[in-house]
């Protein structure tokens, strides 16, 4: 039996964070960070058959031509990831009521729809981008047993060609779910590329405001960094741990991202809110034809 200090429920016997009990989601699910891009989804929805929010925890499932979705809101960042992940999960392969892990595991489909800058020249904003495998410069992974499907190849080529400050956690490197993967780029004007996923949006991404940074090469040395045919194409905040979680509790994950920004040309794009827009309805097709 599980204590009730670490799966904590809430007075109705929902589940703490996200304010959810089991019925109350579907097998697929879509992740977004911004609470507000919930709507967005779900205006295309044929029916909303349930909605709650607790923080910037906001859920919603209906129906999308037959196929019964779920989409949640996690905020920023793989500190939320592990919330959002962990608690999914147990919804469905937790009994709340006994609090005993269920003998029947029960995976989740999990796809991100987010926003993406690029730092290749040859990935355009207003694309759309697949993430093959997600790099994690967070450390989240590292708090769980989970060295069976790290791929620490690249990952120790990559260690080696930043040449890390000891203070920074080791990079992990995790693959996306295969199946989905082809499922949703069998279309060309998607790209497939490897994404690494920062701790914080200023510094660790090599923006400078006021505060100096301790590595002012960073996303250069990130840019130039090649491994077999593969090449860091964009950077973002929680893929990483989406991947990392969903490998640890038996579930599959695809991250997609709408490529708002260019950091080698400089370009932003002219209407983010329409790419967003684009992909949603891209992923709600896919998700509708799994």
């Amino acid at each position: 039996m599980i204590k009730e200090s670490e799966l904590i429920l809430n007075p109705d016997g929902s589940i703490y964070h996200l304010n959810l009990k089991p019925e109350n989601i579907s097998n697929y699910i879509i992740t977004v960070g911004d609470p507000d891009r919930i709507d967005s989804i779900t205006k295309h929805f044929d029916n909303v058959e349930f909605k709650t929010q607790k923080r910037e925890f906001q859920t919603q499932t209906g129906t999308y031509k037959n196929r019964r979705i779920t989409v949640v809101s996690t905020g920023i960042g793989t500190d939320n990831i592990d919330i959002v992940f962990n608690e999914l999960d147990a919804l469905v392969n937790i009994d709340l009521e006994t609090r005993k892990i269920k003998k029947e595991h029960q995976q989740l489909t999990f796809v991100r729809i987010g926003t993406s800058g690029s730092i290749q020249k040859d990935i355009p904003v207003n694309s759309f981008l697949a993430s093959e495998k997600a790099i994690g410069f967070d450390g989240l992974l590292y708090y769980y047993e989970s060295d069976e499907f790290l791929e620490k190849g690249i990952a120790n080529k990559l260690q080696e060609h930043l040449n890390l400050h000891p203070h920074k956690a080791t990079p992990y490197v995790v693959n996306s779910s295969k199946t989905l993967l082809n499922h949703f780029t069998k279309d060309e004007k998607v790209f497939k590329g490897i994404t690494g996923t920062n701790v914080g949006f200023y510094g660790p991404q090599g923006r400078v405001l006021r505060a100096s940074l301790q590595d002012e090469n960073f996303i250069d040395e990130l840019t130039s960094f090649k491994y077999q045919d593969y090449k860091i194409t964009n950077l973002e905040m929680e893929t990483s741990g989406i991947y990392g979680m969903s490998k640890l509790l038996g579930h599959r994950a695809l991250s997609m991202n709408a490529i708002i920004a260019n950091r080698e040309t400089g370009d932003f794009s002219n209407d983010p809110l329409q790419a967003v827009e684009d992909l949603i309805i891209f992923t709600l097709n896919k998700m509708a034809t799994i």
